[in-house]
């Protein structure tokens, strides 16, 4: 064959390829996510997401093209960034942490799945966990049985413990919910409760005042986004004051939280997955139950023990899934 007629043929190739190629473009099902990060460093959360859409089949640049919208700015700035996501007319939204208010307020007309630290019936996201009925769905961290075991943990490492300070925020969507299962097991346990509350972080200073004042011996911390981004603050006010400390997540011990008992949020977040591919696949978001975490860790944290004083039992070590050195 002369290179005329490869020429032509190859040209003739291409334009036949041309429709296939434009249909294959046309099959990736478009997902944003939406959420707390910075293109200069990643995410884990979106990570773990990305793995778990892999496992069910679904692969970025071949049937699958994700849009990451990061948000990393005031109130204001998510607000107008979630408008403008929404805008983009995806598919599916993944969005996680506060920014599902953002979003929920952007009023999105397709599916949201989320990964949200509250409970989204008291913040209006869904009408109940086993039947959503709008278009939100997705996974909620507060598992109330988890508040209180971590309390029980607590106890357990640091038996000495009488009267119990908790610092938490009342706007966070739950909240009452884990002050009143903790107020349980304190009573249960023969202990005192000191509640502490804040709205934002410049508001701790007065707070650990107060709980200095109170006469605690030891300070839980309910999780969520205000509390884990001042976690190493309340840490090292913690030690200093000789307060054994517990929460949710496991970033806490990892900046300075004696334990921390709660889900496995890497796993959590790779959950996320499989309620976008279901609703790929053509379920309704008002048709798939809210879950609660699949996996729980605890983990310790051996450098606070040490300078608490603490010795932690070897029970609990043999338990831990993490201890950080």
């Amino acid at each position: 064959m002369n290179a005329g007629r490869r020429t032509a043929l190859g040209a003739l190739l291409t334009i036949a390829a041309a429709p296939i190629f434009a249909a294959a473009q046309a099959t990736k099902r478009r997902v944003a996510w939406f959420g707390a990060g910075r293109a200069d460093t990643a995410s884990p959360f979106l990570t773990a997401f990305r793995a778990g859409m892999r496992d069910s089949g679904w692969i970025e640049d071949q049937n699958l093209a994700l849009s990451v919208f990061l948000t990393d700015g005031s109130p204001e700035d998510i607000d107008r960034l979630a408008r403008q996501m929404v805008a983009t007319n995806p598919e599916i939204i993944v969005v996680f942490g506060r920014d599902v208010n953002a979003v929920h307020r952007a009023q999105p007309p397709g599916p949201v799945v989320f990964g949200f630290s509250g409970n989204p019936v008291d913040a209006g996201f869904v009408q109940s966990f086993a039947h959503p009925g709008g278009n939100f769905t997705g996974i909620s961290l507060m598992s109330l049985g988890l508040s209180g075991k971590r309390i029980e943990l607590l106890r357990e490492i640091v038996p000495q413990v009488r009267r119990l300070a908790v610092l938490a925020r009342p706007e966070h969507a739950g909240e009452h919910r884990e002050r009143a299962v903790s107020e349980e097991v304190v009573a249960k346990l023969g202990m005192t409760m000191a509640y502490v509350p804040i709205q934002e972080a410049n508001e701790l200073d007065d707070a650990f005042q107060a709980i200095a004042k109170q006469k605690c011996d030891a300070l839980v911390t309910f999780p969520d986004g205000v509390m884990v981004a001042n976690s190493g603050r309340i840490a090292k006010f913690a030690v200093n004051a000789k307060l054994p400390t517990v929460s949710g997540w496991a970033s806490f011990a990892d900046n300075g939280f004696l334990l921390t008992y709660g889900p496995n949020l890497a796993d959590s977040y790779r959950g996320l997955a499989r309620h976008v591919d279901r609703i790929l696949r053509g379920a309704k978001p008002s048709d798939l139950p809210v879950e609660l975490p699949r996996t729980v860790e605890l983990v310790l944290n051996a450098r606070t023990a040490r300078a608490l004083g603490v010795t932690i039992p070897q029970a609990a070590l043999l338990r831990a899934d993490r201890i950080v050195e």
